[in-house]
């Protein structure tokens, strides 16, 4: 008989498939009020925790050793999934509280509907990625709905819902320096109908140019900012883009020649509005294609592709070369709801840099509710998912959860792998950001 000596035992059982995700940190949001079914029943059911600041250190080390550090941070699923930015230099973490915590009390009669609107913009110091401290909370409008920053940290968007902003504008700009909050400006939107949804506003990485998501009229404009001492001007940079019903937030490519943006499929004329929507959709959108008679840009749709249902996050990975979104298909569903999914999804798609071409290559079903958001890290390897809840009650709490993009040395086709690697955070994980 053959021994086997205890050190080649050792490095047998210490292998591991190559999974160093690369960058800084990653910063997620989750929140603790309500169970993912409250959407469709309207019962919050128990709560875990409150609401939290996630942040997981990288640092080159193997998933399997990361863990989050979290601190208290008030937030809402309610919304899409850009409730939180980092500023450039990964100094400051910027939170949006779309609805205020749940009342205490008894849970088992708290609705979605007891739900007061938030107001409050809230910054946290991540210097110490360990020990993330909030550090400043400002009183804006009702109800922002996502948080995006300018290319050099100075400015912060917000966009808010007509439901909750009142008589004031749906977008506030916002001065940031030294890890502080300015006064708040709620310019005039061009060509914005009054009442309708502006639900994302998402700065250019290059220019001082937003890109304003109308989720009612399906379009996206583009603004350049203005700036003349302590006011703010939008001006109309180039065509309103026709996309397709129920956009949701639009991501920038990382040269900033194409915006990609999410379409729903939901609305008054779908059946339980969202419940039994159909597949989704992305579109790709270049920016400065040609020029118009009057010389101004002229953008243009240039490609979609067809999602999973319900494809609520996109995350671009930083080559520009593939474009992931995370499809809730109906996994947020009661479990008693003969409608739900056991399942949500991952679309996958190619993306050429060049062109804006979008050509999907499929979808990855796996066991997870509610995921929301994705990103991807530095490297363009790999692939960091958020998790709101578990199909096993037992199990407490949200997760991120690490997939690879892999390809057969035989079969370069791209294919999207799920790893076993997942580091718990506290439930309702909804938003997320890579810090590279």
């Amino acid at each position: 008989m053959m021994l086997i000596p205890s050190e080649a035992i050792a490095q047998t059982l210490d292998r591991a498939a190559p999974m160093t995700f690369q960058g800084r940190y990653l910063v997620s949001i989750s929140d603790a009020d309500m169970l993912a079914s409250a959407y469709v029943n309207g019962q919050l059911g128990p709560r875990e925790g409150r609401d939290a600041l996630s942040v997981i250190p990288l640092g080159g080390r193997h998933v399997r050793d990361l863990r989050a550090y979290e601190t208290e941070a008030s937030n809402s699923v309610a919304g899409p999934p850009v409730a939180v930015a980092v500023t450039p230099d990964g100094r400051f973490a910027i939170v949006v509280e779309t609805f205020r915590p749940r009342p205490d009390g008894d849970w088992q009669n708290q609705r979605f509907s007891d739900l007061r609107h938030g107001d409050r913009i809230l910054v946290f110091d991540l210097s110490d990625p360990t020990r993330p401290r909030r550090v400043q909370e400002v009183t804006v409008a009702e109800r922002p709905d996502s948080v995006s920053i300018s290319r050099d940290g100075a400015s912060v968007a917000i966009a808010f819902n007509p439901q909750g902003a009142g008589t004031k504008t749906p977008l506030a700009i916002i001065p940031f320096s030294n890890g502080r909050l300015g006064q708040p400006v709620y310019p005039t939107v061009p060509r914005l109908p009054q009442g309708q949804r502006l639900i994302h506003a998402e700065w250019h990485p290059k220019e001082d140019v937003l890109a304003l998501v109308n989720e009612n009229a399906a379009t996206v404009e583009f603004v350049r900012v203005g700036r003349q001492r302590n006011t703010i001007e939008l001006q109309p940079w180039g065509n309103v883009v026709q996309i397709e019903k129920a956009p949701y937030m639009a991501r920038f490519t990382p040269d900033g020649r194409h915006l990609i943006v999410n379409n729903l499929f939901w609305g008054p004329d779908v059946e339980g509005l969202w419940t039994e929507a159909p597949r989704g959709s992305v579109n790709s959108i270049r920016l400065s294609a040609g020029k118009q008679a009057d010389g101004s840009p002229r953008h243009a749709l240039v490609s979609r592709a067809m999602t999973g249902v319900s494809p609520e996050g996109i995350a671009i990975s930083p080559n520009g070369r593939f474009v992931v979104t995370t499809n809730l298909e109906r996994s947020y569903l009661p479990y008693d709801d003969r409608r739900i999914t056991w399942f949500s999804t991952l679309s996958l798609i190619t993306l050429d840099p060049q062109t804006g071409q979008l050509n999907h290559v499929a979808e990855y079903p796996y066991d997870g509710i509610l995921p929301e958001a994705a990103a991807f890290d530095a490297s363009s390897q790999y692939l960091a998912v958020v998790n709101y809840d578990h199909f096993d009650d037992r199990k407490q709490g949200g997760s991120i959860d690490f997939w690879r993009i892999a390809t057969d040395p035989l079969n370069p086709h791209p294919k999207l792998v799920q790893t076993r690697y997942s580091v718990p955070v506290t439930r309702g994980a909804h938003s997320m950001v890579l810090v590279p």
